[in-house]
């Protein structure tokens, strides 16, 4: 599968629309990014059962300012639609390999039920229940 190009456009929609997503945040400039696009590149070709995306954060500022990338590359997984690893910094094929397996490996309907029960005991903590 070809590595997505996320925008403002497409982002939610890629995101809920893949049940298993990577995104890799990015800029041409940065040396670590550069390092790890082809670890990256090479796992959306080994993976085809699993989306990746890529989000340059000089060309969607709006967006990495919104998830306050502060560093890159940042790396998240998306399992069902929520958000299972965040992390900045670059990985090396093997450790990147392991965490597409793991995350592959997660249960989407028990990832679902904890985000639901997490989300309603913000809720309930901050009288922002219904």
């Amino acid at each position: 599968m070809a590595t997505i190009e996320l925008t403002s456009e497409n982002f939610a929609s890629t995101i809920e629309g893949n049940d298993t997503l990577f995104i890799d945040f990015w800029a041409a400039w940065c040396g670590p990014c550069r390092m790890f696009g082809p670890v990256f590149e090479a796992a959306s070709e080994k993976h085809t059962d699993v989306a990746f995306a890529k989000l340059d954060t000089d060309k969607q500022m709006e967006i990495a300012s919104a998830l306050q990338i502060s560093s890159i590359p940042t790396l998240m997984a998306f399992r069902g639609g929520v958000l299972v690893f965040r992390e900045a910094g670059a990985m090396n094929a093997a450790g990147f390999e392991k965490l597409v397996e793991a995350v592959k490996e997660l249960d989407i309907d028990e990832v679902r039920a904890q985000a639901e029960e997490a989300q309603a005991k913000h809720d309930a903590e901050n009288g922002t229940a219904e």
